[in-house]
């Protein structure tokens, strides 16, 4: 009789999908956070196999904040009619002409913190009691901190000094009325993992994260890309680049990595060689030491 053995890529996926089965078995309204990133486009692949052949229980929300990559906004519309979900969309311009929300002026202006006003309303409109998103624990030290089910409380605010333990797989998904919990099945998972998997799998990406030629600027060491959004400085030039996105954001804030790396085993090879994290490139992270914490504790992804 031969020995069952799984590889660490099957492990994390039956890891991920026991913690998403576990969502839809614990909360009444739980939702899938897109982004149109691989991370989120990854958990809507397992949230699929988790429940196939039927279709995906819950439905996605995308917090649109008009500073997309028209890529990424493509590639969502598209994905959501080939698996038939439902696609809820929180629109920060609607928060912004709504005066619950202020856009930034300046050369650096962005949209990203502007999300959370847009994220909470959604939340709250549609009772949602679980969100859950592609966040990983080796992305960036803040998301480190944080467990598979990360309470919010009725502000949608986190406290990483407040957190629940979760021995032996155990999710303690119990709440009061209108606190609600962020929950992240590949928090295990590494960029290396996700890439493998994203193989392993044939998942389909958008092609930002493809090497292609784009109008780029740089801006203090970061590659962005040229956009109606970008305000461009003092001596500050557009140059075409070749390039490939490792995370996927609002154009304005969103690092580009020089690349030729055009299919999935040259990125692995890149990955595998590289010395710059995974989100090094994202100019939002760049504003303060704890710029993704303090986001956080406010109700950001």
């Amino acid at each position: 009789m031969s020995n069952y053995v799984i590889n660490h890529l099957k492990e994390l996926e039956s890891e991920a999908i026991f913690v998403i089965r576990e969502i839809a078995a614990q909360f009444e309204n739980p939702v899938l956070l897109f982004s149109g990133g691989k991370d989120s486009i990854l958990l809507t692949h397992l949230a699929k196999k988790a429940f196939f052949p039927a279709k995906i229980p819950f439905p996605l929300i995308h917090i649109d904040t008009g500073h997309n990559f028209p890529e990424t906004i493509a590639f969502r519309d598209a994905l959501v009619e080939k698996l038939g979900v439902k696609l809820i969309v929180g629109s920060v311009q609607e928060a912004i002409d709504k005066g619950r929300a202020k856009e930034e002026t300046g050369a650096d202006a962005s949209r990203n913190s502007l999300q959370i006003v847009s994220l909470l309303d959604t939340l709250e409109e549609y009772k949602v009691d679980a969100a859950m998103g592609g966040a990983r624990r080796d992305e960036e030290k803040a998301r480190a901190k944080e467990r598979f089910f990360s309470h919010r409380d009725e502000f949608g605010q986190w406290d990483p000094k407040n957190q629940r333990p979760e021995l032996w797989n155990l999710f303690n998904g119990r709440k009061n009325y209108g606190e609600h919990f962020r929950v992240f099945p590949i928090s295990n998972w590494t960029e290396m993992d996700v890439w493998e998997y994203i193989k392993l799998e044939n998942i389909e990406l958008p092609s930002l994260y493809f090497s292609h030629q784009r109008d780029c600027v740089i801006r203090d060491g970061v590659i962005l890309a040229n956009s109606e959004f970008i305000k461009l400085k003092e001596n500050e030039e557009v140059v075409n680049m070749t390039i490939r996105y490792r995370t996927c954001g609002d154009m304005p804030i969103t690092g580009a990595v020089e690349s030729e790396a055009d299919n999935l085993d040259k990125i692995i090879e890149e990955i595998a060689t590289t010395r710059t994290t995974e989100r090094g490139g994202r100019a939002d992270d760049k504003r303060a030491e704890t710029a993704m914490e303090d986001r956080k504790k406010q109700g950001y992804f």
